[in-house]
């Protein structure tokens, strides 16, 4: 057994840059006034997973009023996955050209952009605001950590804590309201927009910070260079390790995007009530909270995290059993063992960025590779697996498929979780 880690798993998409004088002034007088970036952060977790799982609960309104083949519906979280991916990797090469608070407010400002065009009236609005909401967030998933990293050392842990808290209480409440806001709205398209008005509020609060930073830099000039390196570090693209901890991303990110995509519709197939089904389907999101606070603590403490890898894989795996042969009548259990699974997955993944890497620039690559490749694969699921449901006209066959990918990740946990570093 390891000792105890001092700090919190973050990985910082700027270990690589050294910030212009004027910036890294900025930053020096935002410090000393956390209060204003505290709320930033607060507010941009909160918008980092609603836009994804107020969609869930209304997929079946949505697909029917554009005559959509759940194939077809799948799209609306397929398309999101896929610049997610793609977001990754020119979020580091945005911090260094305009600053993270820049990048963020930017992203908080197109997050807003892209709700709102979701709702208007041609279909490939829809598409494309789903593109523009996935590349948005993968902005914050890549930069918010390392800005908790830099901007409070001391207290990494308790922030990381309020940040991934902010985060999963902001998807629990717009899957919970999801329903109840299209009644009192009067339509789908009221419920989804009306989650643009949380992104517009945050990006105003980062409005401030952001002018701070770029106050006093020369017009045109980056807001960092690149800080002198020995080396690259190690080939991650010929490193089985890093395809490893890649795979393990992807494949519980493939999990957790298919019951975002068809978790309440599997529950409405088989009777359930839209509006319960919302209900539930929000109850796993908010049980995320204790696999995502309990697994990164004890992978932090133990040697090899093998055994995590297969108990999160097994929660999940117990729980699409459950959807598989009595999707109603278990359906709270199944969301609480799904949701503790999903939370605990993605906590172990992250931290294994970390505990693989034998240095902060490998990590911060690690991190790069894991999401882009991660997003990617996950983008498969939904659209496989809606394409599936229509082929079989039933969940069966999707449901078996997606504990085969449970028994690969149980697999790929035995190979990441073992003690070793990239190099």
């Amino acid at each position: 057994m390891a000792g105890p880690r001092s700090e919190a798993p973050l990985i910082d998409a700027e270990e690589d840059l050294v910030p212009a004088p004027p910036v890294a002034t900025a930053r020096r007088r935002l410090r000393a006034h956390p209060v204003l970036v505290m709320a930033g952060i607060v507010l941009a977790a909160l918008n980092m997973r609603t836009a994804l799982a107020g969609v869930s609960p209304l997929l079946g309104e949505i697909g029917a009023h554009y005559r959509l083949t759940a194939t077809a519906s799948s799209l609306v979280t397929t398309i999101p996955l896929i610049f997610m991916g793609l977001g990754s990797i020119v979020a580091p090469k945005l911090a260094r050209r305009w600053g993270t608070e820049t990048a963020l407010c930017g992203a908080l400002v197109a997050l807003c952009g892209g709700i709102v065009l979701r709702i208007a009236p041609p279909v490939v609005a829809l598409f494309a605001g789903c593109a523009v909401v996935g590349g948005s967030i993968a902005l914050l998933n890549v930069l918010m950590p390392g800005l908790i990293k830099r901007d409070f050392p001391e207290r990494a842990a308790g922030m990381t804590a309020l940040y991934s808290t902010a985060m999963i209480l902001g998807a629990t409440v717009s899957a919970a309201s999801a329903v109840p806001m299209e009644n009192a709205l009067g339509s789908w398209q009221g419920a989804l927009v009306s989650w643009a008005l949380l992104a517009a509020v945050a990006a105003v609060v980062w409005i401030p910070q952001t002018l701070m930073t770029r106050r006093g830099t020369r017009h045109g000039a980056a807001a960092a260079t690149p800080a002198p390196l020995a080396g690259d570090g190690p080939r991650l693209s010929r490193s089985p390790l890093a395809w490893q901890v890649t795979l393990f991303m992807g494949s519980q990110s493939l999990i957790a995007y298919v019951s975002i995509a068809w978790m309440p519709t599997i529950f409405t197939d088989h009777g359930m009530g839209k509006g319960e089904a919302g209900l539930v389907f929000a109850f796993s999101t908010l049980v995320q909270m204790v696999g995502s606070f309990v697994v990164p603590m004890l992978a932090g403490r133990m040697r090899q995290q093998r055994l995590l890898g297969v108990a999160v894989s097994a929660l999940m795996a117990c729980g699409v059993t459950g959807l598989l042969v009595a999707p109603v009548a278990g359906a709270w259990l199944w969301a609480a063992l799904l949701g503790i699974g999903q939370g605990g997955a993605l906590g172990l993944a992250l931290t294994m960025m970390v505990l693989r890497s034998g240095d902060a620039h490998t990590a911060a690559r690690l991190s790069g590779m894991a999401q882009t490749g991660g997003y990617l694969l996950a983008a498969v699921g939904p659209l496989a697996l809606g394409a599936v449901h229509q082929a079989t006209n039933g969940w069966t066959i999707p449901l078996a498929l997606l504990l085969a990918v449970c028994g690969g990740l149980a697999l790929l946990g035995l190979g990441a979780g073992r003690d070793r570093r990239i190099g």
